[in-house]
């Protein structure tokens, strides 16, 4: 039998106990901590996108993947040398072709005082026999001065509780705040939800983040984001400063597509008349591409309709475009879910999209 590799490489050793003395745990539901994308976080008896009411009128795929965290992120300061996490968790999905870091890590950013830009520091690492109960884990910094801090939360796991360690006495303070403006909403499918990103903050969604100071809410539901009445109205509720329509994929066909794509922007931009809207095609065209090319055929034709009845803040990313040129081959894990470099060709796309049109709005 083969040595385990944490055995003859310590670089892949998971500390997954921590030695408790001189570390101090605070709830991230209770202040200075502020926790983004996630539905009234602290009422909740465990973090979720979206109400419970709303999940079931759904579906239940919805029901279940409601309690995802994929989007949800906490931002605190402190002068602490290291930070630690613990945390209880509900569900934990694993992957052949997702990584647990993925799926069940939480990602741990460092952000400039300006809010100019989040610099990656390391990912609470979940063990490779992670368990429903959780994990602990800690990440040490070069020093002690104060930092603003970004922790992401996982996109395919649901999580009960999670509290973050410092060192006994050390300053803790509120985090940075995002960009004075409602958050953006996407909806969609597993690419969406996260699906199959090696780390929670390389979705697209936290990539687009990251460049705009924008908040945002992450209503991607894997093999669920089928533009059902219940999710749209609820969306159409939300205060939100724009949309961004990645709905292809779970569609069953392009006749269901057809009868509910069209309906969905009508529905969030009667809600919101002014607020940029996003129609974004799928990017894996090649894979049965006749039926790819009639469904991209709805989505541009729902873009045209918009334009054509006086919408000048409609917009429409030709989601077969973004994996194309010398990395196309190396963009998804399955011909399929983007990998990292997928998704970071789709946050430029998105973000490009968006600085245009939140810039013609004057959000921007």
């Amino acid at each position: 039998m083969c040595p385990k590799i944490a055995e003859i490489d310590k670089n892949f050793t998971i500390e997954t106990v921590l030695k408790k003395d001189g570390i101090s745990f605070y709830d991230v539901r209770k202040a200075p901590f502020s926790v983004y994308g996630l539905y009234d976080y602290k009422n909740q008896p465990h973090f979720r996108r979206l109400p419970e009411d709303v999940a079931k009128a759904t579906s239940e795929g919805v029901t279940t993947l409601a309690k995802h965290t994929s989007g949800g992120r906490v931002r605190f300061s402190t002068d602490s040398e290291f930070i630690c996490i613990k945390t209880k968790m509900n569900s934990i999905s694993l992957f052949s072709h997702m990584p647990a870091s993925g799926a069940a890590g939480f990602d741990l950013f460092i952000d400039s005082p300006d809010g100019a830009e989040s610099r990656y520091v390391r990912t609470f690492m979940p063990p490779w026999h992670t368990t429903e109960a959780g994990y602990e884990s800690k990440i040490d910094l070069s020093g002690k001065k104060l930092r603003h801090f970004t922790i992401n939360f996982p996109s395919y796991s649901g999580v009960d509780e999670l509290w973050v360690g410092i060192s006994d006495g050390a300053i803790l303070g509120e985090g940075l705040k995002y960009r004075d403006a409602a958050p953006i909403l996407y909806y969609g499918s597993s690419i969406t939800q996260g699906g199959c990103a090696s780390r929670s903050g390389n979705i697209y969604q936290n990539v687009v983040c990251r460049r705009t100071n924008f908040d945002y809410i992450n209503l991607g539901f894997s093999g669920n984001g089928r533009g059902e009445d219940a999710i749209v109205d609820y969306m159409a509720s939300l205060d939100i400063s724009a949309f961004v329509c990645d709905y292809d994929h779970n569609a069953p066909n392009r006749e269901h597509l057809s009868a509910t794509h069209y309906k969905m922007y009508e529905k969030i931009r009667a809600a919101h008349p002014d607020i940029p809207y996003i129609m974004l095609s799928k990017c894996d065209l090649d894979q049965d591409y006749d039926a790819n090319l009639a469904r991209r055929e709805v989505v541009y034709e729902s873009f045209c309709r918009a334009r054509a009845n006086g919408d000048k803040n409609v917009y429409y990313i030709d989601g077969a475009s973004i994996f194309r040129g010398p990395y196309q081959n190396m963009c998804t894990v399955d011909a399929c879910h983007p990998n990292d470099l997928g998704f970071a060709l789709m946050a430029d796309a998105i973000t490009a999209e968006l600085e245009r049109a939140l810039t013609q709005n004057i959000i921007l």
